[in-house]
């Protein structure tokens, strides 16, 4: 049984700062890709950032030079540093894990919870 535990969201100010993170717990073989997602209101949901094993990132255009993921492949952890934070941001942020837990299962997607992040003055 894997599970995922989100933390660091919150309210801030426009052009603010905040943390997420999202650690992974459970029997896990290998994790390749981390990653983080958000649905805002009546929107679908949309990638923000991934990290794959070697360290190399994707980011979506939105958030491209203001916010930065990372991740520590001995913890199990993913983490989003939000930068100069814009109303725009608000919406309820996901970390998604694609991982192997071993034989016979092939890799499957993994999701947190969901916190919830608003940029509101």
């Amino acid at each position: 049984q894997v599970q995922l535990a989100e933390s660091g969201g919150g309210l801030v100010q426009p052009g603010g700062s905040l943390r997420l993170s999202c650690d992974a717990s459970g029997s896990i073989v290998t994790i390749f890709t981390m990653g983080w997602y958000r649905q805002a209101p009546g929107k679908q949901r949309e990638l923000v950032a991934t990290i794959i094993s070697s360290g190399s990132t994707n980011y979506a255009d939105s958030v491209k030079g203001r916010f930065t993921i990372s991740r520590d492949n001995a913890k199990n952890t993913v983490s989003l540093q939000m930068n100069s934070l814009k109303p725009e941001d608000t919406a309820v942020y996901y970390c998604n894990f694609k991982l192997w837990v071993g034989p016979p299962r092939t890799v499957d997607d993994y999701w947190g919870q969901g916190t919830q992040v608003t940029v509101s003055s």
